[in-house]
């Protein structure tokens, strides 16, 4: 199991976000944390994998957590989990060893996506031995970077397919075109398309209705885990 700090100041956004991270398999809450200083702390008594930091901390900046974190060399990987939208925020991220970057706010499947990435990731240089060569290690970095299927098609918006995701992850049984049309107000047609491309890209199944007199509908689900 992956062990998850959650460093989050408010405390209804670190219940939900704890809610999330023990919704996706093989990932664990190690602990729970509402300031920097105690994220440090916590850290260097208890193993943990990986943190989910909140930048805007009531007694200091997520990046001085992250330079903390290594300063002492600990054993974790970082997620930023931040309204921060400044470049230069992104940047010094990127420079402190953040590996992802997730803005709120956000909904379940965007963030279960960023931590089965990693998980994807870090099955894959957790192990022994070398890479084969340049290819692995730029096909490795470029999964992580880039979660999912790749870029999206164009026409395509990333808010609307997170919508679209979120509304089959809350069914409790398949959606047709027209129920997902309804719930995220967009024409039939543009939902058709975003359920075409997750079931394309293996993220959502396609199964027939054949309830009503006629041509069957087709109902998607959610692929999870």
């Amino acid at each position: 199991m992956i062990r998850v700090l959650v460093v989050e100041d408010d405390p209804v956004a670190a219940e939900a976000h704890r809610a999330y991270v023990e919704r996706v398999a093989g990932f664990t809450v190690a602990g729970v944390v509402h300031a920097g200083n105690d994220a440090i702390r916590f850290c260097a008594k208890n193993p943990v994998d990986l943190v989910l930091l909140d930048f805007y901390l009531p007694d200091t900046h997520g990046l001085t957590v992250c330079a903390a974190l290594r300063a002492a060399r600990a054993p974790v990987d970082v997620i930023a989990v931040t309204s921060a939208r400044d470049l230069s925020e992104v940047r010094a991220a990127v420079s402190s060893g953040v590996m992802q970057y997730l803005l709120k706010p956000f909904t379940f499947a965007t963030l279960r996506g960023k931590l089965e990435t990693y998980r994807t990731w870090r099955e894959q240089v957790g192990g022994p031995g070398e890479v084969g060569g340049q290819t692995d290690v730029d096909r490795m970095l470029s999964e992580l970077r880039t979660p999912g299927a790749g870029p999206l098609p164009k026409g395509l918006s990333a808010s609307t397919l997170d919508a679209i995701t979120a509304a089959l992850d809350e069914a409790t049984e398949g959606l047709s075109a027209a129920a997902i049309a309804t719930a995220v107000g967009i024409a039939r047609v543009t939902a058709r398309r975003y359920l075409e491309y997750l079931a394309d890209n293996g993220l959502a199944q396609r199964r027939p209705n054949y309830g009503s007199v006629g041509r069957p509908e087709v109902q998607y689900t959610l692929v999870r885990g």
